[in-house]
Parts: C-alpha cells; structure tokens; sequence
C-alpha cells in the first residue's frame, strides 16, 4: 500500500442534503418536511424528554435534595500525606499545591486541608480551610497555618 492509494472507507464520506433548493434537486418546495404541521414549521417538532403522552422520565422519577444559592461549591482536598514533597519551612498554598499538580489550577479558589496521614516536618499551610486533626498535625511539628479567605466564585 502507498500513500497515493490511501482512500476513506466505503461509505464513510457522504455529500450533504442540500434541500428547499428547487425542483430540480428533488429536495424542493417541502424541503422533505411533508405538507403542513408543527414539525414542517421552523422551531418545529417535540421538546426534549417528550415521550408520546407518556409521562416522561423527568416527572416519573422522585425529586430528592435542596441546593440554595445555585448550587454546591465544593472544596479541593489535599491530605497531609500529599504534602510530604514540599521541603522543611515551605510555605504550601493554593499556587504551591497547583504546580505540585496535587490540585487542578482551577481549583485554587478553594481548597481544604484533611488530616489522613503524617507531616515529616514544619510547613506553613495556606488553605481555605483546614480540619481540625490538620491543624493539630501541623501545628504538633512546628508548623503553622494561615486560614484565607475564601474567594467568591460563580458557578
């Protein structure tokens, strides 16, 4: 096989319906839309989850919950586990966490620290918030930690 032999697929290519251009394209005057009706109109046929008359998923299943103010905004979370890279007396923050990659640089907005493992030495943590068993890790080796204040986000 050579490159000047490379063809698509049988079928795989196919020429657009060009419609509502004439008789003599055989897609004229209806534009294949039938005669008359909601779904010949522009903006025409059912809305999305319509089901015949049947009643449609979205009403079948139970509504559950109640989220005020548009919604969760959710924390990222790091464990102290997690900070065992960063050197002795590092200052760790959302920026330090991000390029450590143990966040996503959109997530630096909000972060939380959790207490699931062990700090090896004193670090001084910038979070959005901390749990108290962090603290009490950190603050056991020397360290110390900064609540910031946490930056209003539209979601």
């Amino acid at each position: 096989m050579r490159l000047d032999e490379l063809r698509p697929a049988p079928g795989a290519k196919h020429r657009r319906k060009i419609v509502g251009r004439g008789p003599g394209s055989g897609h004229g005057k209806t534009a294949g839309k039938g005669n008359k009706g909601h779904n010949a109109r522009s903006g025409g046929g059912k809305a999305g989850g319509f089901e015949g008359g049947q009643m449609p998923l979205y009403r079948r299943l139970p509504k559950r919950g109640f989220l005020p103010y548009g919604g969760k905004n959710p924390y990222a979370v790091v464990n102290l586990g997690a900070l065992g890279g960063f050197v002795a007396n590092a200052v760790v923050d959302p920026a330090a966490l991000a390029q450590a990659g143990l966040i996503k640089g959109r997530d630096q907005a909000r972060v939380k620290i959790l207490g699931t493992g062990e700090v090896a030495h004193a670090l001084t943590v910038k979070a959005h918030a901390v749990s108290a068993s962090a603290r009490a890790k950190i603050e056991a080796k020397g360290g110390r930690v900064e609540v910031l204040g946490a930056r209003v986000t539209a979601s």
